[in-house]
């Protein structure tokens, strides 16, 4: 019994450590949301989950870390609204221009991933493994996408499957730096154009 019991500890002690990760990734959110990425501090974060700084360093040790988690917070969240409809070809680009359309709403994370891309080039930037992944990710499924486009007949003439999906990650990508430096641009609706060239039928 006593041997069960020790066995259930970790897990439980995991299931503990994971919920006290998600509320600090929620309350980073809030602040960064309400006060932007530079004046949002760690401190400030600390206090709202209220545990000290030091405690919640152990869950997050750099800014950086937890920057990326926030954003890993929001992709998922996307993927799980996206994966509810179970969408296939040009309604996973729709969904993906609605997901873009859901982050303006929250201009902050547009900021916070656009500042933070720039930083984590190098390998051992705490979000570097972030992009790579988050990346690899929405290629793989706007390769999908496309790819079950191109079996409905109306892929572009003249483009690869894999030359639409990095076509449009890279509009995305492009598109969102140029509205933080510009906020009166239309980022939805550049977007919709830029993927939309992409295929033969009305992307809205």
């Amino acid at each position: 019994m006593e041997k069960n019991a020790r066995a259930r500890g970790p897990r439980g002690e995991y299931a503990k450590s994971e919920r006290r990760r998600e509320e600090i990734v929620d309350a980073a959110t809030q602040v960064f949301s309400e006060s932007g990425l530079r004046e949002g501090t760690l401190r400030d974060i600390a206090e709202r989950v209220g545990m000290t700084h030091a405690g919640m360093r152990h869950h997050f040790p750099t800014k950086a870390a937890l920057l990326a988690a926030v954003l890993r917070r929001r992709d998922e969240i996307s993927l799980a609204k996206g994966a509810a409809a179970q969408p296939r070809g040009v309604e996973i680009l729709r969904e993906w221009v609605d997901a873009t359309r859901r982050h303006v709403a929250q201009p902050t994370l547009i900021d916070l991933e656009v500042t933070l891309v720039a930083e984590a080039t190098v390998p051992d930037h705490p979000a570097y493994e972030y992009f790579v992944e988050a990346y690899g990710r929405a290629e793989e499924l706007l390769q999908r996408a496309f790819g079950e486009i191109r079996a409905d007949g109306i892929l572009a003439p003249g483009i690869t499957v894999t030359q639409a999906a990095r076509v449009a990650l890279a509009a995305t990508v492009g598109l969102q730096q140029l509205w933080v430096w510009d906020r009166d641009r239309d980022l939805v609706g550049e977007l919709e154009f830029a993927i939309g060239s992409l295929i033969t039928v009305p992307l809205e």
